[in-house]
Order: structure tokens, then sequence, then C-alpha cells
């Protein structure tokens, strides 16, 4: 008599991710997937399209890429990026054949890994997707690199209903869309959670007068970002000009604005605002002090998509220097602004807020319509739920 024994061969997964913001919102999904090593054989792909700043998250989170693409090169543009991916991806594809990739987002490494996979008839999983603002050019290239992404995926982890109706829309099954909650949420209470332990307090309040310089005193602060490609130009100019009359204008507030190293960003800070008492430009921080400060912050002006969904868990109202959002869901919840670029709107709206205790308080006291820190733990399951055994046709 024969005997037979089903051995269950774990799912072979590859995670690729090139960016600090695909890093911060993938960190707890490769921690998920390592804690099933039962079901799952995780592996991670880095493209290193921004390398220094991925390598810091990395860090952070313990996490040793098994395969390290290394294409950042002075000068690259998109063209290089996405070819430079495709190509490299092409032979370690065929070598690992994973049964699924999973991407995140909206970046030239989320569409040109997605497309690669395409191309190998391996199935692909897309955190974060269904966000739309519906023109193609804002933000670009983010917007048609998630429209393209979607058109590939096959497990579509949407963060909100709203993005699953966006989904829909564009004709992706029901079936396919999973309500996850955004990533970052469980990214952020983690680093809370780290932040809190006595000995971390302290490295964290001495961080900024040992490392920045910066007196962290009772004056209010305001955090800045921006650094988005159709802000460069005019739009950037006005964002500057605001900092400069919202810093005469209120000498018990001190601005703080960690500065993108892109020269299309820090020519026009540095030559409008470079000289400011009370304006503090920084390089750009790691990410466990960019949320030590946003936690010590008074409110927040950006034109970042992940701090719209971070702020609401800090009870922080976010002004967005942008003309249109893929993320309506804090527009709408009210704990975030559209303000534009215009520098008039930016300084009536933060004015609004520094002077209106009432109006502060109806942006800060809403629940965060992004997460409860439990996102990553979900996409583990649909997955153990759903396998990708079966490749396309």
């Amino acid at each position: 008599m024969a005997y037979f024994i089903l051995i269950e061969i774990p799912m072979k997964i590859v995670t690729i991710f090139g960016t600090r913001p695909e890093a911060i919102k993938l960190a707890p999904v490769v921690k998920a997937l390592e804690s099933h090593r039962d079901q799952f054989h995780s592996l991670v792909c880095v493209t290193a399209q921004h390398r220094e700043m991925l390598d810091q998250v990395l860090r952070i989170f313990d996490i040793q890429p098994d395969h390290d693409l290394n294409i950042m090169k002075p000068g690259q543009d998109l063209f290089g990026i996405t070819s430079e991916i495709l190509l490299k991806l092409r032979d370690l594809l065929r070598e690992i054949k994973p049964d699924l990739i999973l991407v995140q987002g909206d970046t030239t490494t989320t569409f040109a890994a997605s497309l690669a996979a395409f191309y190998r008839k391996i199935r692909v999983g897309h955190v974060e997707a269904g966000l739309r603002t519906s023109d193609k050019y804002r933000p670009f290239p983010e917007e048609i690199n998630r429209h393209l992404t979607s058109v590939v995926a096959d497990y579509h982890f949407a963060p909100t209903e709203k993005a699953k109706l966006n989904l829909l829309k564009e004709g992706i099954p029901n079936d396919c869309i999973y309500v996850t909650g955004n990533t970052v949420i469980d990214t952020l209470l983690w680093i809370l959670k780290k932040q809190s332990l006595p000995e971390n307090q302290k490295r964290m309040e001495d961080y900024f007068p040992e490392k920045v310089g910066i007196s962290m005193d009772d004056r209010r602060l305001i955090l800045v970002t921006a650094h988005r490609r159709e802000s460069f130009g005019k739009g950037l100019e006005h964002i500057c000009r605001a900092l400069k009359e919202i810093a005469l204008r209120n000498p018990g507030v001190q601005i703080i604005y960690p500065v993108h190293l892109n020269p299309n960003v820090q020519e026009p800070v540095y030559r409008i605002i470079g000289k400011m008492d009370r304006i503090h430009l920084i390089e750009p921080l790691e990410y466990e002090p960019f949320v030590y400060l946003m936690n010590r912050s008074y409110l927040i002006l950006t034109d970042s998509g992940g701090i719209q969904e971070e702020a609401p868990s800090l009870g922080k109202p976010v002004l967005v220097m942008r003309e249109v959002t893929e993320r309506p869901e804090a527009i709408e919840a009210g704990t975030a602004k559209l303000v534009g670029t215009q520098m008039e709107n930016i300084v009536r709206e933060t004015q609004k807020l520094l002077d209106q205790p009432e109006a502060y308080r109806k942006m800060a006291n809403i629940k965060n319509p992004y997460g409860d820190g439990k996102s990553a733990e979900r996409i583990v399951q649909i997955l153990s739920q759903n396998p990708p055994f079966n490749s396309p046709a």
C-alpha cells in the first residue's frame, strides 16, 4: 500500500518598493508576512529609486532586502527609472518565480514592477489601490502610475470605501477589491508606541536641539512639507511667500520646513525664505524624528499625500497646498482642508487656525478615516484565504 504525504508549500511573495513612502507603508506588511512563515515565503526586493531615504526606513524596521536593484543614478529621469526596473526585474522574476508580487501606491517603481510581473504572468497585489484625482497630470506621474497598476493588478487592497468605489467605476471586479484601511497608520502607531518608552522620549527630546540646532520651546510649531513636481516654479514660490508672511505676522510661531534635496525645491525655498527668523530650513528627516515633529506640531502645511493620512491620528489639522487631492476622505471628514498654492489662501486659512480656537478644535478632534492600525494583518489574512497559486493563463 502506498502512502502519500501532503506537503503544503508556502506561498512565495516578493514585496517590491523603491522609495521612502513605499517602504513606510509596506514595512508592516513585510513584518506581517514574516510572522506567518508557515504560510508565506516572503522576499523583499528594493529598486532603490531613492537610495538614501529608502535605507533610513529599512534600518528603522530592520528589513534586510533579499534583492537590491540599486538603480539610482545622478540626474535620473522617468525614462531611465522605468527602463532600468523593467530590465532588471525581467531576469530576477524569471529566476525566483514568485506566486505574487506586492507593490504599493503610485511610484514609478510601483508601475514598472507591476508591468514586469505582468510580462512574466505573475500575479500582482496592489496596496493602497484606488486613489484618484481624475487629472492625469495632477499629481504627475503618480496619477497615471496608479491607473496603469490597477489595470494589471489581481488583488486591489483599497484603503477606504471611496477608493473601492473608484475601482468599481473603472470596471475592476468587486471580488478582487478588499477594503483594508491604510497601512501607514500601522506604521505610525508602531512608531508612536516606540517613542512612548521613557528612553526613546528622552532621545527624541534631545534630537532637535543636538542634531538639528532647533530649540523645541513653547512657541506654536507649524510643520511644512512641499516638494511636489506640480508645485515646481510659481506654485512653490507662492508657498514660500505665504510662509514668509505667516512668520512676519506671528512672532509666537516657529516654522520648521525639511527641504527636499531636489534643486527645483532648494532654489526657490532658500532664495525667498532662507534668511527669515523663526523659519528653520533643515535637511530631510528620517521617519522617526519626523513623526515626533508631527506630534509636536500645532498644525501642518503640506503637499504630501501620506501626511494627510497620518495627521488625523495625531489630532493635527492639515492644510493641503495642492489644487486637487486623491485623498478626499480627510477633506470630507474635516480634518484637512484644500487651500491650493496661492499665497493669500494659505495665509488666510493658517491665520484662521492660529486665531480661532473653535476652528482649530473642529479640525483636530475628528476620527481618522484612514485606518485603525490593523491593515497589514488584514492583507495577510486575505492572501491566506485567497491564494494566487494558479498562475494566469
